[in-house]
């Protein structure tokens, strides 16, 4: 019901700034929520930030004032912006769909939709 693609990673000094987009298609996008997880080689899959009915946005400790989550649904896309970027914040960064509550939004296995995944490097 619902396709994502991520696009927008790149290479990015420590410090600066990237907007990685989620193109959706599907009737239902509207009714999913829209989360964000990353996973670097070597580690588990994280959550790093969710939109939950329209407009209410979640995020880890760990991007908390840096990232933003955003949500078009006009256009059907989901971005996430990155400000002060670190080399920690180095990974494959997925976008994922869902009818996810607050309680199950960190937990990768309550989405139902993936993208493939944009790179996101952070030199130092």
């Amino acid at each position: 019901q619902v396709q994502l693609v991520e696009s927008g990673g790149g290479l990015v000094q420590a410090g600066g700034s990237l907007r990685v987009s989620c193109a959706a298609s599907g009737r239902t996008f509207s009714s999913y929520g829209m989360g964000w997880f990353r996973q670097a080689p070597g580690k588990e899959r994280e959550f790093v930030a969710a939109v939950i009915w329209g407009r209410n946005t979640y995020y880890a400790d760990s991007v908390k004032g840096r990232f933003s989550i955003s949500r078009d649904n006009a256009k059907n896309t989901v971005y996430l912006e990155m400000y002060s970027l670190k080399p920690e914040d180095t990974a494959v960064y997925y976008c994922a769909a869902g009818r996810i509550t607050i309680a199950t939004m960190t937990q990768w296995d309550h989405y139902d939709y993936w993208g493939q995944g944009t790179q996101v490097t952070v030199s130092s």
